[in-house]
Formats: C-alpha cells, structure tokens, sequence
C-alpha cells in the first residue's frame, strides 16, 4: 500500500465522520426538547472523536494489538425499520445512531475483507473496530432505556 493510497483511504473515512458530524448536527435542529438536542451534542462530539482517531491512525499508522475485539449486541441487526421515517423521539434518535454505526461497521468489515494487501485489511479492521465500538455504546444505552420500561 503506498500512502496515497493510506491517505485516500483516511480521506474517505474523515468524510464519512464529518457526514455523520452534520447529520446529528441537522438533527438538533429538529428535535423540541432539550434532552434530545443534548444527547445529539454528545453524539456529534464523539464523531468528531473519530476524526481524532482517524488523524492519529494518519500520523502513526496502526498494528495489530490497536483492533480490539468488540462484543455485538446485535439489537440494531434485530430492529428492521426504516430510520428516515423514523420521528426524532429519543428512542428512534438511538435508533438512527445505532443504525448508522451499523452500516459502518459493515463497509470497514467488507472492506477489510475485500482488500488482501494485510496493511488496508489492517487498517479497514482497525476503523471498523472504532465503528463497533460506538455502535455497542448505543446499544448498550437503548438496551438500558427499554429494560427501564419504556
């Protein structure tokens, strides 16, 4: 892997994280309460905690102990339903979240995959580990709210 190709693909993911950064930013602007705008302040501030990440995998490349082993939930691969209909309740708000971190677990998954060179697959694991992580910490505050009765 050259690094042009390195950088292109760290490219693509801080892109992908600025989407994400103005998607729950675009969302704040929707909700009505000032719980909801909260909580998508705090989802908006880890995205751009992946940038970070993204920016020091740019500087200082990433091994094999940097991929932790995240544990799957799995309660957004169980939830079948189309988040852009989905009202901005705080519920559908971690929907959405979980949904979106889902979908990118499993382009850096497939990439990692589709890509032989061991330093892209590396690398692509290394994102979708970040990915997981989020995902699961999502999950974990969905799985919360509804064992909470709601």
């Amino acid at each position: 892997m050259t690094i042009q190709e390195f950088n292109e693909i760290l490219d693509f993911a801080v892109q992908r994280e600025q989407e994400a950064v103005s998607f729950y930013r675009d969302l704040q602007n929707q909700v009505k309460f000032q719980d909801q705008i909260q909580m998508l302040k705090e989802l908006e501030a880890m995205e751009m905690g992946h940038i970070v990440v993204i920016e020091s995998i740019r500087k200082k490349g990433v091994v094999e102990t940097d991929i932790r082993n995240v544990p799957n939930m799995k309660i957004s691969e169980y939830l079948t339903v189309d988040v852009d209909t989905l009202d901005l309740s705080y519920q559908n708000v971690l929907i959405k979240a979980m949904k979106r971190e889902e979908a990118a677990t499993k382009l850096y998954t497939e990439m990692s995959i589709k890509f032989g060179d061991n330093e892209l697959s590396l690398l692509f694991r290394k994102l979708a580990s970040e990915e997981a992580q989020h995902k699961l910490h999502f999950e974990k505050i969905y799985d919360e709210w509804i064992n909470k009765g709601n």
